[in-house]
């Protein structure tokens, strides 16, 4: 067994390798290179997808609400990071809107998560006592709720109505969502190691062993629903970053359905899973197959299908072939550690000294 110590030395020697790695391709590739944008919106889809894996993967509750949370958080971020002299240009229908203060990146992207939580908090009483299908009706029909209620011309002043929400703080550099996602993923982590997590897994695996256990139910899935949504939220803050500019329209179910065949592909109940098939599936769906919206031609023979939407095909045709050969998903239920990256290359040295 390798030493604690070591082992922390070793995870963050990796983090740090990382992070320089990210440092020095920004400073030798241009700054509009594909590769960026998949690693920007890589991490951003990796907190969001660890954070639904976390109700969904550990705790048992299919909710289909994430994208009615990243838009509350992106939302609340947008609102209130806007600078002041720009609010008359952004608000031009509304008289500048009526908030009157702007606050700083870090301060809104903590208060994007909390109003995410409070908006759980207060929907968690009746739709938590819902199970499984009749769950995910009652979460989709808050996100799509919430979706209309933002664009309602009374909150206008607020919100901007259906009208976009622009000129808020984004980010340049690839290292501002890493870190912030990184942090994010790593507190989810220590909670799902800590006796709150195994509770999760308890209800998870059987709710009536639970409750005779001692275990209250109602509050165990009400602090999972909340602790999700706050994740959710601050992902929708990053998302809005990344994006420069903001509209209710866009956080339609659909984003939902991307998240959960994030977490489906990864493995429901692994967070490298999760983080994994984020970039995995950022890369494929906007960077990898791009080629195949372009009509091409080989001399003068127009190469057949190669057309736009034809990468959409393809790419679901992919999407059903991992689900096939991997109905767990890539990683299943198991992680990526230290001790399980060492015993694959001592595999994979061992073979080679045997085939020799």
């Amino acid at each position: 067994m390798m030493d604690k110590n070591k082992k922390i030395l070793i995870s963050i020697s990796l983090v740090v390798g990382l992070f320089a790695l990210l440092f020095i391709l920004e400073q030798v590739m241009p700054s509009s290179s594909m590769l960026f944008v998949v690693l920007k919106k890589g991490a951003i889809f990796a907190l969001v997808a660890v954070s639904m894996n976390l109700l969904n993967g550990f705790t048992g509750l299919f909710s289909l609400g994430q994208a009615g949370f990243m838009l509350i958080g992106a939302y609340t971020y947008a609102i209130l990071t806007i600078p002041m002299a720009d609010r008359a240009a952004v608000y031009q229908y509304f008289d500048g809107g009526i908030i009157g203060f702007t606050l700083s990146v870090p301060i809104a992207l903590i208060l994007a998560g909390i109003i995410a939580a409070i908006f759980a908090f207060l929907i968690g009483f009746p739709v938590l006592r819902l199970k499984s299908d009749y769950l995910a009706i009652a979460t989709l029909g808050f996100a799509e709720i919430i979706r209309a209620f933002f664009q309602w011309d009374v909150l206008g002043p607020i919100t901007n109505s259906s009208n976009l929400l622009r000129k808020f703080p984004t980010f340049s550099t690839v290292l501002y969502p890493f870190a912030v996602a990184g942090i994010c993923i790593f507190v989810i982590v220590l909670l799902i190691n800590s006796s709150y997590g195994r509770v999760f897994k308890a209800i998870r695996d059987d709710e009536i062993a639970a409750e005779a256990m001692g275990i209250n139910l109602a509050k165990q899935k009400q602090l999972a629903f909340i602790t999700s949504s706050f994740f959710a939220g601050v992902g929708g803050g990053l998302l809005a970053m990344y994006q420069s500019s903001i509209q209710a329209s866009a956080f339609k179910a659909s984003m939902t359905y991307e998240i959960l065949l994030i977490v489906v592909i990864g493995g429901v109940g692994s967070i490298t899973g999760s983080v994994l098939s984020s970039f995995l599936f950022i890369a494929s769906s906007e960077w990898w197959l791009r080629f195949l919206d372009a009509e091409t031609y080989i001399g003068s023979f127009h190469v057949p299908l190669m057309r736009s939407g034809f990468r959409k095909v393809v790419f679901s045709i992919i999407i059903m072939i991992v689900v096939l050969f991997y109905r767990k998903g890539i990683m299943g239920t198991k992680e990526f550690s230290i001790e399980g990256i060492g015993r694959f290359f001592r595999r994979l040295f061992a073979k080679k000294k045997e085939a020799q």
